[in-house]
C-alpha cells in the first residue's frame, strides 16, 4: 500500500487469565471509554494469558471468527481469531471507540482516510494512510477521527493469531467499503461463539468487519 509501519514501544507490563482481565476491565470507570487513552494504558499494562483464551477461540479456514467473552452496556470484548492470511473489510464502528491487542501471534491494522461518503447511494472515496503493526507487546487504538481500517494477518508472518477487541460501546452493525471500487454499504455484525459456546447460526455467517 506504500504506507509507513508504525509501531508503539510501551510493552505489557503484566499478564492476566482472562476472567482477571475482565474483572479489571469492568472496574475501570465509565469515562475512562469516553476518549482512547485510558483504556490504551490499561492494554498497554495489561495482556491476557494466552493459554486462558482457549475456551473462547474458535478457528475457521474459510473466513476470521468473531467469538464474544463479556459485554455490558458499556463496552464488549471479542477475541478475533485469523488463520494466516485472513482479513477483514475496510470498515468503520458506528462512531464507537475501538481498541485492540493482540496475545497470540501479530497483526496488521491498515488505515484509511474518507475523502468522501454516501451510504445512502453506496459510494465512497478513501485514501490508504499508515499501518500499524501489532503483537503482544504493542496494542492500539483505532483513531476517532479517522476510524476506517481493515485488519490483516499477511501469509508472509506464518501463524494464527488472536486478536482482542474492546469496543465502546456495543454495536451490531457497520459500514464497509470498498477502496477499489468506491462502494460502501452496511451489514450487520454476528457472532461465531458467546462466551465459550456456539452462537445460533453463527457457524453459517461469515462476518465482514472486526
Amino acid at each position: 500500500m506504500g504506507s509507513t509501519i508504525v509501531r508503539s514501544t510501551q510493552a505489557a507490563l503484566k499478564q492476566l487469565p482472562i476472567q482477571q482481565f475482565v474483572e479489571e476491565l469492568r472496574r475501570l470507570p465509565k469515562p475512562a471509554f469516553d476518549g482512547t487513552a485510558a483504556i490504551l494504558s490499561f492494554l498497554q499494562q495489561t495482556a491476557a494469558e494466552p493459554e486462558t483464551l482457549s475456551p473462547y477461540l474458535s478457528w475457521d479456514r474459510q473466513h476470521y471468527t468473531r467469538n464474544l467473552i463479556d459485554k455490558t452496556d458499556l463496552y464488549e470484548l471479542i477475541a478475533i481469531c485469523w488463520e494466516p492470511g485472513q482479513v477483514s473489510s475496510v470498515h468503520n464502528h458506528r462512531d464507537q471507540n475501538c481498541w485492540m491487542s493482540v496475545p497470540i501471534g501479530k497483526l496488521l491494522v491498515e488505515n484509511y482516510r474518507v475523502i468522501s461518503q454516501d451510504v445512502d447511494h453506496g459510494n465512497c472515496k478513501l485514501e490508504p494512510s499508515e499501518t500499524v503493526e501489532m503483537d503482544p507487546a504493542h496494542p492500539c487504538a483505532v483513531d476517532p477521527e479517522h476510524p476506517v481500517h481493515r485488519v490483516v494477518n499477511p501469509r508472509k508472518f506464518n501463524q494464527r493469531a488472536v486478536s482482542l477487541h474492546v469496543y465502546s460501546r456495543p454495536f451490531d452493525s457497520c459500514v464497509v467499503y470498498s477502496p477499489e471500487q468506491g462502494t460502501c454499504g452496511e451489514i450487520k455484525l454476528h457472532y461465531n461463539t458467546e462466551f465459550g459456546k456456539p452462537s445460533p447460526g453463527g457457524a453459517s455467517r461469515t462476518p465482514s468487519a472486526t
